[in-house]
């Protein structure tokens, strides 16, 4: 006799049609499967785990109660969907999660009808709810839209604005904000259920809309307007949510968010209100329902694979060399300790750029702004424009929301404010949002900045030195995900002559001029070719701007091939290089040139090896592509067939 399956519940959902199939009591049974669902998943692919868990009670109750996918559902910030995919027909593929070929690690909308918007960056959800409503009033249609928005979402400015539009457009929008750790509710409890279920029902919305009418009818103008801010304040009293009320959101909450006896009558309210946007403050744990995750919850935000029982993860190799995020944070506060000018600043992310262990030895010069990359690029102007030496800390893939402020605010002024730039190139596991493709090429375009990408972890710390001591401009200098190269770092970095990059090894047919953490690549490219008789130099660029205009003339007129070789989008370093050796007239010679960058398409998640052999960007590729250059052909796996 087979033993119960301990997801009995679970294991009858395909669909969200067949949950809403469930009686309201069967919930909580189903909420405690689908978090040991979750819990193990996760702990075999790795991924975010914690606010994953401080949304299952709301997943449900969302899915329970409106009619997705024809309502439509945005959850933002897209790591917080994990329920949510299992619940939708993906159960069978979750143990895939951020794998090869597997599920997403955020909403895709090629991956299911249900995820409705696609996100990897956080604050969207509100400004494409919004555009969903207004598509669906000028369609004459009458579906719900619903915006799911938390785990700090709401700290961006973005989500303000598109509130602010809301507000005074007046579409019939809800926003569900998931307070998971804002700190902005009162307490949680019966009374302030009890009051959600009153205003959002529709017994009070009729009184109020009697009133309003009596009032517009009997009383004068200035009265009138007096009664309303009445009504607003006694409820924003008893209830909070005054900043949203001034916004134009008709507020609900807080209620807690991991009780069906509250959310199920407040939800259902809500869904038939018929006008305005309506804003559901729901407070939530993350890591709810799993001890270690409940404990460490920062810890517990991004996972790698876990022991379940005991919350341990996988460690590193014993002896693997350090992070480049850890060299990029020592450095800093080694140059920290020599000078006091210098502060650090982060957008929400400090465990990830490092800075939490800046903020452990300078406190005072340490800042987290929140996810506002906007502000923390412009917030670094101010620092900046009074004399002090910022560093902004942001992921390649984040600094893309702050580009106006970068062109505006610090290259216009020339401010000299320095970008410490994380996750350069491919990323791996978080697939495309997160990639670092572009910043290269937004960089090195603007006038006065200085822009450099660090081959390993030596020059890395030779590059925050070399940033500290910039003066007179921007600067920005970029590194990869991942370890070093094993090297023996000195205690802190040396100042590199701007502009100027390094021969690592001396050739005569073939140069390889690379640009950034491909270096290893090409050099192990270079032994390959020698083996064919094409003796190779390699250079490291180090800079993209200003270019070493020297070693491009020698690289130039002692070689038949040159090739540069970023992980970067098409128009970054490569492009700069063609420019200058076109005014130089270096291309009439008969010189072969051919520029090796990611190619010009979004490249899905990998282990990050087998995504840079998929662009090209690996030691077969660069051979591959020499002798290309050459008129010879190679095989798809870079295998060379001479003529």
């Amino acid at each position: 006799m087979s033993a119960e399956s301990p997801t009995k519940l679970l294991d009858r959902i395909r669909t969200p049609e067949d949950l809403r199939a469930l009686q309201d009591h069967e919930l909580k049974q189903l909420a405690e499967e689908l978090r040991q669902e979750l819990i193990a998943a996760v702990a075999v692919t790795g991924g975010h785990l914690g606010a994953g868990l401080g949304v299952v009670e709301l997943t449900i109750a969302l899915h329970h109660v409106f009619e997705t996918p024809d309502d439509r559902l945005i959850w933002d910030v897209g790591h917080q969907s994990y329920p949510h995919k299992i619940l939708t027909g993906r159960r069978d593929r979750i143990r895939t999660l951020r794998q090869p070929g597997g599920l997403s690690g955020f909403c895709k909308r090629a991956e299911s009808e249900y995820d409705t918007f696609g996100a990897g960056h956080s604050s969207t959800s509100i400004s494409a709810g919004l555009g969903m409503a207004v598509a669906r009033d000028l369609g004459g249609k009458t579906h719900n839209v619903v915006a799911v928005i938390g785990d700090g979402a709401m700290s961006a400015g973005m989500a303000y604005e598109a509130m602010n539009n809301a507000g005074a457009m007046d579409s019939r929008l809800i926003v569900i904000l998931n307070d998971n750790d804002m700190s902005i509710a009162p307490p949680v409890g019966a009374m302030s259920a009890y009051l959600a279920k009153l205003i959002s029902g529709g017994t009070y919305r009729r009184f109020r809309r009697w009133a309003k009418q009596l009032a517009h009818k009997l009383l004068p103008k200035s009265w009138e307007r007096r009664a309303a801010r009445a009504e607003e304040f006694t409820r924003g009293f008893w209830t909070g949510g005054t900043l949203f009320e001034e916004l134009g959101f008709y507020y609900v909450g807080p209620i807690d968010g991991h009780n069906f006896d509250h959310l199920l009558p407040v939800l259902r309210n809500v869904r038939a209100m018929k006008n305005g946007p309506i804003l559901v403050h729901v407070v939530t744990q993350k890591g709810k329902g799993y001890g270690p995750a409940e404990i460490s919850a920062d810890k517990f935000h991004g996972v790698g694979r876990f022991n379940v029982v005991t919350g341990a993860q996988e460690a590193s190799a014993a002896g693997a060399p350090p992070s480049y995020t850890k060299v990029f944070a020592n450095a800093l506060i080694e140059e920290a300790r020599a000078d006091e000018k210098i502060v650090a600043i982060t957008a929400a992310m400090p465990s990830g750029t490092g800075l939490d262990r800046f903020a452990e030895v300078f406190p005072d010069r340490s800042f987290d702004v929140g996810i506002a990359e906007q502000h923390a690029v412009t917030f670094a102007a101010g620092l900046a424009a009074e004399g002090y030496r910022p560093f902004a800390a942001i992921y390649s893939t984040f600094l893309q929301r702050a580009y106006d402020q970068v062109v505006h605010d610090i290259a216009v002024q020339g401010l000299p404010v320095r970008f410490a730039i994380d996750r350069a190139g491919l990323v791996g596991a978080d697939g495309p949002t997160h990639a670092g493709s572009f910043d290269v090429a937004f960089l090195s375009c603007l006038p006065g900045m200085v822009v450099m990408a660090a081959a390993d972890e030596a020059e890395l710390m030779h590059m925050v030195a070399t940033a500290a001591a910039i003066d007179d401009g921007p600067s920005a200098f970029r590194y990869p995900r991942g370890e070093g190269a094993g090297l023996v770092l000195p205690k802190r970095g040396t100042q590199l002559p701007i502009g100027k990059g390094r021969v690592v090894r001396e050739g005569s047919a073939v140069a390889l001029l690379s640009f950034g953490a491909r270096l290893s690549e090409c050099l192990e490219a270079s032994e390959q070719l020698a083996g064919f008789g094409l003796p190779t130099t390699v250079a490291d660029a180090r800079f993209a701007k200003p270019l070493d205009m020297d070693l491009l003339r020698q690289l130039a007129r002692n070689h038949e091939v040159l090739i540069t070789v970023e992980e970067g989008s098409s128009g970054g370093f490569g492009a700069q290089v063609l420019q200058a050796l076109a005014r130089e007239g270096l291309l009439d010679r008969g010189l072969k040139v051919r520029t090796l960058n990611l190619p010009d398409r979004f490249i899905e998640q990998n282990k990050p090896a087998a995504m840079y052999a998929e662009a090209g960007l690996d030691a077969a590729g660069i051979v591959a592509t020499v002798f290309t250059a050459f008129g010879k052909d190679a095989d798809a796996s870079g295998v060379v067939r001479l003529a």
